[in-house]
């Protein structure tokens, strides 16, 4: 006999030509008593004999089980796979067919069993049919299924769970069939969590996230209240949950779900004689179904949650693609810095820097630009920043710095009847600390022949102020050295003149903002001046002079503005009134005219 397991051939199966009439009737008493439970189905699939053990599973009388359909005891046709292979057994196309079905007992209760039908030992015609009871078996999986997919501190699905939930909410079969094919995600982060478990511990810090998930729970009841399904309540790990909405309706269901968690988080917890409350960070996402999938559906989620923690916590924000791009830009920006000033991706323009009094192109400011071979032409903004989190801001700077000087020894030499003009570089503090700047400028002005006085450094206000120890040394040096120092973006920091006067600083260069409350040409009409930021440049402009300090007006682009500043003695101009940055070449074309042309692009 083949089954689950072997035992004797039942009556039906004997040859009495073969056997005694003791041995058949030792067969049947054996077949009959067995605790197996089994049955004797002929080619046509009916029950030819039944023994007491499956009477007793399926709860009905044996004798009344003989010229049934064998395969409906079992239910082996509710699926076409069991079905087919069940008929394939019959006719002898195939050795065995073994599956798991769920059973209606006629008493009420569901039964599991493992169905096993096997050939009729001999080659007779026929095949027993095995039933064995599997619902202890499958009861203990199902207990342990459930300790395995639930946070034992929350009882809430844990993260394996959640990804199987949502992967499945993401096959094609799940939403085309019916619903909105839509998908909708709140990941939430618990804000000062691990300040909780530091000082009350972790088992209040537990029975506090417990309490956090009871309140998540009854928000997803709520809002799965007069819905086809309630959003799912996860804990991910740590203090991070999610709720997740199959079948959403758009962004404005994500967003009543992620205000009433805020919300139901906000209302103060009582625990073991604490008064507790809480704010919570909450990332939103909500898309199309079609074309998402779980892991590019969590980067999102988890991009922004970091979005509502850096702008404040306590809130929650939606998920902006434009604002992931830029994420995205920065990160590759990042990854390929390095090497693209190996590969040298890099380049200058430079920007005039023209007398207020005579017109006259004194100097240039370089302003570095990066070639990108994937996002073009890309200014300062994108990417210094990332050199200087990265350190790479040293090997650009270094770049910086002897290209410009070279290239301003070449303007000098180019034209030698012409006064020779400065190049102004700027630099970074973390090029003051993390390299020896003096040592690179002086070995730069070795290499191309340049005059110190004809070097100007800009640092920002805020790297200078305050400067102390290496940082003020270095500006000493370099300035004993003959090298003009320059403080840009004058006036947005600090603004300490007192402790300017104790610096070795030569040019301030007043940021554009308060040059931008001058006045402006409109069409055919002037807007008024803003009458305070011109008696403040005025002040700054006095008294940077009486400290002996040339002043610099950034961001001039109207013959208005130049007229004011140079009435109130502004020592030089630079804006597009003048020119955009350039490049070298257009550079050299200017250094023949007698006065700036205003206006040249």
């Amino acid at each position: 006999m083949s089954g689950t397991s072997e035992g004797p051939t039942p009556a039906a199966d004997l040859d009495r030509s073969a056997v005694t009439d003791s041995d058949y009737t030792t067969y049947h008493r054996v077949f009959t008593t067995a605790p197996l439970a089994m049955a004797v189905v002929n080619p046509e699939g009916l029950v030819v004999s039944a023994n007491a053990a499956l009477g007793e599973l399926l709860g009905s009388d044996p004798e009344t089980l003989t010229g049934r359909v064998g395969a409906d005891l079992v239910d082996l046709a509710s699926d076409t796979r069991s079905w087919h292979a069940y008929r394939e057994v019959l006719r002898g196309r195939q050795a065995r067919l073994r599956c798991t079905r769920r059973l209606k007992h006629p008493e009420g209760h569901s039964v599991w069993v493992q169905v096993t039908v096997a050939p009729l030992a001999g080659g007779r015609p026929g095949v027993l049919l095995s039933v064995t009871d599997v619902s202890a078996r499958r009861e203990l999986q199902a207990r342990l299924r459930h300790l395995q997919m639930h946070d034992p501190v929350t009882r809430l699905p844990n993260r394996t769970l959640f990804f199987e939930r949502l992967t499945a909410a993401l096959e094609a079969e799940s939403y085309e069939q019916s619903g909105t094919g839509r998908i909708g995600l709140c990941y939430l982060d618990v804000d000062g969590f691990k300040a909780v478990n530091d000082t009350l511990g972790h088992r209040f810090g537990d029975r506090l996230l417990a309490a956090v998930a009871e309140r998540l729970t009854r928000v997803a009841d709520e809002a799965g209240y007069a819905r086809t399904a309630t959003p799912l309540v996860a804990r991910l790990g740590g203090d991070e949950f999610a709720l997740l909405v199959e079948d959403s309706t758009g962004t404005e269901q994500l967003a009543d779900l992620a205000e009433s968690a805020l919300k139901a988080l906000e209302e103060p917890f009582d625990l073991a004689g604490h008064r507790l409350s809480l704010t919570a960070s909450i990332g939103v996402v909500e898309r199309q179904a079609a074309g998402t999938t779980a892991t590019g559906l969590m980067q999102a989620a988890d991009t922004t949650l970091y979005w509502a923690k850096a702008d404040g916590k306590g809130r929650w924000t939606l998920f902006d693609p434009e604002r992931n791009a830029h994420r995205v830009t920065r990160q590759a920006l990042s990854s390929t810095l390095r090497p693209a000033i190996e590969r040298g991706e890099f380049a200058l323009e430079y920007q005039p820097l023209v007398g207020m009094e005579d017109g006259r192109l004194s100097g240039v400011e370089a302003l570095i630009r990066w070639n990108h071979p994937q996002f073009g032409t890309l200014a300062p903004n994108r990417f210094i920043g990332l050199a200087e989190e990265d350190g790479s801001i040293v090997q650009l700077g270094r770049w910086a710095l002897a290209t410009a000087c070279r290239q301003a020894r070449r303007w000098q030499l180019d034209h030698p009847g012409e006064p020779p003009i400065f190049v102004s570089v700027n630099v970074a503090v973390r090029q003051v600390w993390d390299s020896d700047l003096v040592a690179d400028v002086a070995e730069t002005l070795s290499e191309t022949g340049l005059a110190p006085h004809l070097l100007q450094l800009e640092l920002t206000e805020s790297a200078v102020m305050g400067s102390a120890g290496r940082p003020l040394q270095a500006l000493q040096a370099l300035s004993d050295m003959g090298v003009r120092i320059a403080i840009d973006d004058f006036g947005t920091g600090y603004s300490n003149l007192a402790y300017l006067s104790r610096l070795p600083v030569s040019v301030l260069k007043l940021d554009g903002s308060f040059v931008r409350g001058f006045q402006y040409e409109g069409d055919k009409k002037a807007i008024a001046p803003n009458p305070a930021d011109e008696v403040i440049v005025e002040a700054m402009i006095q008294l940077a002079h009486r400290l002996g300090l040339t002043v610099t007006a950034e961001c001039v682009e109207t013959s208005a503005q130049a007229t004011r500043l140079r009435r109130i003695g502004c020592d030089t101009g630079q804006g597009w009134l003048y020119s955009r940055p350039v490049s070298p070449d257009r550079i050299s074309e200017l250094l023949g005219a007698q006065t700036y042309a205003v206006g040249n692009p």
